[in-house]
C-alpha cells in the first residue's frame, strides 16, 4: 500500500526489544509495576494485574469514558424491561452516554483497557518517550482482554494504527500505535494495515494544545491512500491513549467519507472526563 507511515526502527532498538521479549517469554522478571517477581511469558505479576486491569469498569460504549455503575445497570434494566433509558443502549449492546447521544461522533466504538492515570500511565510514557517496545505487548495483551470482555462488541476486519507524521516519526523512530496494534492483532487474529491512512502534515501534540483548538488542530491531517482497501469494511483504529477523542474522530471521519461501514477505537488508556 502506498504512503507508508511506520518507518524503519533502529536495529539496535529493535534487537533490544526482540531479546526483552524473548526473556520476558522464557524466563520471569520484574513487574514493570511494583518491581516484584512477574510471571513467566507476562510483564505484570498477577497482583497487579488484577488490581489495574482485572475489574472492568463500565464505560460508555461509544467514546469509553466512564459512567457511574448506578446508571450503568439502570439502564442495562431499562433495555431488559423496554424502560425510558433503553435509548442510552447502543445497537451492539452496552450503555451509551449523554455526550455521545447528543453529539455522536464519527467513531461508531471504543474499548480502552485502563484509565490514564497512576501507574500505568508511566508505562504509556516508557513506550512512547522511553522506546521501551516490549511494553508494546502488555498493552496488547491487556487490551485484547478488554476487547474480548466488551459486551456485543463486533471485532474489526482490519486493525489500522493511529499514523504519525513524517517528522515525529523521524524523531522517535517507531509510531507506538502501530508497536501496540501487531501486538493487539496477533492476539484477536486481525490483520494490521499501517499503510490504510496516512497523515498527510505533522500537527501540534494534542497534548499541548488548548481542548478549544485541538478540532482545529487536527482537522484535515489524514488521508486515505486506497479507497477500496476501506469500502465497506469494518475499521479498528489503534491507539495508546484516548484523551478528547478529536483525533481519533478526525481520523474516522475521514474512513467514513472513504466508504467506511463501521469505525471501532481501540486505545490502551483513557483519560478521564476532566482531563480530555
Amino acid at each position: 500500500m502506498p504512503g507508508a507511515q511506520s518507518g524503519p526502527v533502529p536495529p539496535a532498538r529493535r534487537a533490544a526489544a526482540l531479546l526483552a521479549r524473548l526473556g520476558h517469554a522464557l524466563l520471569p522478571g520484574a513487574c514493570v509495576l511494583c518491581g516484584g517477581e512477574a510471571g513467566i511469558g507476562t510483564q505484570t505479576c498477577a497482583e497487579c494485574h488484577a488490581q489495574v486491569f482485572g475489574t472492568a469498569r463500565p464505560r460508555c460504549r461509544v467514546c469509553a469514558n466512564p459512567l457511574p455503575a448506578q446508571w450503568h445497570a439502570g439502564a442495562d434494566s431499562a433495555h431488559r424491561d423496554g424502560g425510558g433509558m433503553a435509548s442510552a443502549i447502543g445497537a451492539h449492546g452496552g450503555a451509551v452516554c449523554g455526550r455521545c447521544l447528543a453529539h455522536p461522533p464519527a467513531f461508531d466504538a471504543t474499548v480502552a483497557a485502563a484509565d490514564y492515570a497512576m501507574p500505568q500511565d508511566q508505562l504509556v510514557l516508557q513506550l512512547k518517550f522511553g522506546g521501551r517496545l516490549a511494553l508494546a505487548a502488555l498493552f496488547g495483551r491487556t487490551l485484547a482482554d478488554a476487547a474480548s470482555a466488551a459486551p456485543g462488541l463486533v471485532r474489526p476486519a482490519l486493525l489500522c494504527p493511529v499514523p504519525l507524521g513524517p517528522q515525529r516519526l523521524a524523531e522517535r523512530g517507531f509510531n507506538q500505535a502501530l508497536e501496540i496494534a501487531r501486538a493487539l492483532g496477533r492476539r484477536l487474529d486481525i490483520a494490521v494495515a499501517p499503510r490504510l491512512a496516512v497523515r498527510v502534515h505533522d500537527t501540534v501534540a494534542q497534548s499541548l494544545v488548548q481542548p478549544s483548538e485541538r478540532r482545529a488542530n487536527i482537522a484535515h491531517a489524514f488521508a486515505v491512500p486506497d479507497r477500496a482497501l476501506v469500502e465497506g469494511r469494518h475499521i479498528g483504529l489503534v491507539d495508546d491513549v484516548m484523551t478528547s477523542g478529536q483525533t481519533l474522530d478526525e481520523l474516522a471521519a475521514t474512513f467514513k467519507r472513504h466508504g467506511a461501514a463501521r469505525i471501532t477505537c481501540l486505545v490502551f488508556a483513557r483519560t478521564p472526563p476532566h482531563n480530555s
